[in-house]
């Protein structure tokens, strides 16, 4: 999908405490700074669906593991990824995708650095079982 960006992060690992790079101004995918927040999920919990129609979400995971699946309903297709400490990249997801989401682990936590801020007009949520999506079990 062509709407969608996975770019490897650097880990800098110290004997006193990591450091976790998530996101530079000269990236590819950065689209404006609208606002940051962190998000949890409960372990084999799913939110979603949500698709914003102007928001660009960059999403990092730099504790517990999520799978994110990504629906674009022009094409029929998905997309699917775990982020997690050991895959620690950034997915970056242009607007008019569907995003649904799944905590793997115990804890699970995201940062999303999105391009504008939240604007609860913007996005259009529906329930699970509006998008025909089988998840694997964990």
């Amino acid at each position: 999908m062509d709407k969608i960006i996975v770019t490897s992060l650097k880990q800098i690992h110290h004997p006193k405490g990591d450091i976790y790079h998530a996101m530079k101004k000269t990236d590819r995918g950065f689209e404006g700074f609208g606002e940051a927040y962190f998000s949890t999920i409960n372990k084999n919990e799913i939110k979603g669906w949500k698709k914003h129609t102007q928001m660009t979400l960059n999403l990092v995971v730099p504790i517990g593991a999520i799978e994110f699946v990504i629906y674009d309903e022009e094409s029929k297709e998905f997309f699917s990824i775990k982020l997690s400490q050991n895959n620690y990249k950034r997915l970056t997801v242009k607007p008019t995708l569907w995003v649904a989401f799944r905590g793997i682990e115990e804890h699970n936590m995201l940062l999303n650095l999105a391009s504008i801020e939240h604007d609860p007009n913007e996005a259009i949520n529906v329930v699970l079982s509006d998008i025909d999506y089988r998840w694997s079990k964990l």
